[in-house]
């Protein structure tokens, strides 16, 4: 994606900023916007406030993958020339309304998880004097998605385009989410309930929608290819993509190091129906699996040790490094088959980004 410094003509500093560090000078601009310009009203003063440090503690410090493939989908998708400063600047702002979605959903999620740490720092919610007012604070991050989009996208072609992606994948994660709460209710250990079939449900709908799908849609849309033939294209191999993503994930809540991702991984100990468990069930014997049923999901050390110790006895380490070659590969097929009039780096740059990732 490089830096856009080559309209050398530019006397304007930002064009000779990269799209990360586009990215991120637009935060303070949105976030000044959301909390001060839009109300006249006194009186909400306080809310304002409010609205401002829940955006400045929960928005920044992620990866930043989802919002910034906007624009780096739209560069492979569109000539330099197309590529105005303020189309350059929607692409921007319609990213950060999926960090700020993301945000909404973790500030609610680790709510409903009972985590402590997201991102390196305490949860929102567990902040002195924040407690389940955090329930609030997810519905004014969701509200300020949709407050941008209208000030910035009303009247481009592709406003309600954007209007419908956003609505519909907010919809599909909060059903892949009502899944996984279903599939493992706190305090309840039912390893029946385990399946691949299940968990592969749980992922589409509650991770891959709104990682893979959502950017690359958005960009499509601000490009002006609404054509559902290539929707569908890039929905096939991006979901493949969140698939492999969440499994990744799931492996690094066990054996990633919480020094390099930033959290100290629970999924063992929460009753998670992760990649790992399922995996494992379809192998144990019916012994192991009666060791498992004892200690998984149970808030004690003791437990979380023997449940990793089964883990590795089955050697999930080396079965991951295989599914992830093997998922490679997938991708790479798909690609050939279903990216015919996309390019293929939008989807080979994300590849890069996910595949051997540690954290």
């Amino acid at each position: 994606m490089g830096d856009s410094n080559c309209n050398g003509t530019h006397s304007n500093k930002k064009a000779l900023l990269s799209d990360p560090q586009l990215f991120e000078a637009q935060f303070d601009e949105l976030v000044t916007e959301l909390s001060e310009r839009d109300f006249a009203d006194p009186a909400l003063a306080d809310a304002l406030a409010r609205l401002r440090e829940v955006l400045v503690y929960n928005s920044p410090g992620g990866k930043r993958n989802r919002g910034l493939s906007v624009i780096g989908t739209l560069r492979e998708l569109l000539p330099p020339a197309q590529l105005t400063q303020d189309t350059v600047q929607r692409a921007l702002l319609i990213g950060w309304c999926i960090e700020l979605l993301q945000a909404f959903f973790l500030v609610a999620d680790d709510i409903m998880d009972g985590s402590v740490t997201r991102r390196g720092q305490p949860c929102w919610y567990k902040k002195d004097g924040i407690g389940l007012d955090a329930i609030n604070d997810s519905f004014l991050l969701e509200g300020s998605i949709y407050r941008l989009l209208r000030r910035h996208c009303r009247d481009q072609p592709y406003y309600v385009r954007l209007l419908e992606l956003f609505t519909e994948v907010t919809f599909q994660t909060e059903l892949g989410q009502a899944l996984d709460l279903m599939t493992a209710p706190p305090g309840q250990v039912d390893l029946n309930r385990f399946t691949i079939e299940r968990y592969k449900a749980i992922v589409k709908y509650k991770t891959a929608f709104y990682s893979f799908y959502l950017p690359v849609a958005a960009a499509m849309y601000i490009a002006g290819i609404e054509s559902e033939v290539e929707h569908n294209n890039a929905k096939n191999i991006l979901l493949e993509m969140g698939e492999f993503f969440q499994i990744q994930d799931d492996y690094l809540d066990c054996y990633g190091d919480p020094a390099v991702t930033g959290k100290i991984g629970t999924d063992i100990q929460d009753n998670k129906c992760s990649w790992l468990v399922v995996t494992a069930l379809e192998t144990m014997t019916p012994e192991q699996r009666a060791e498992l049923e004892g200690c998984y999901g149970r808030h004690d050390d003791a437990c979380v040790e023997k449940v990793k110790a089964l883990y590795n006895t089955l050697q999930m380490p080396t079965l991951y490094h295989k599914y992830e070659e093997e998922s490679y590969k997938r991708l790479q097929k798909l690609i050939a088959c279903h990216a015919q009039n996309l390019p293929h780096s939008v989807f080979l740059n994300f590849a890069e980004k996910i595949y051997k990732r540690i954290k």
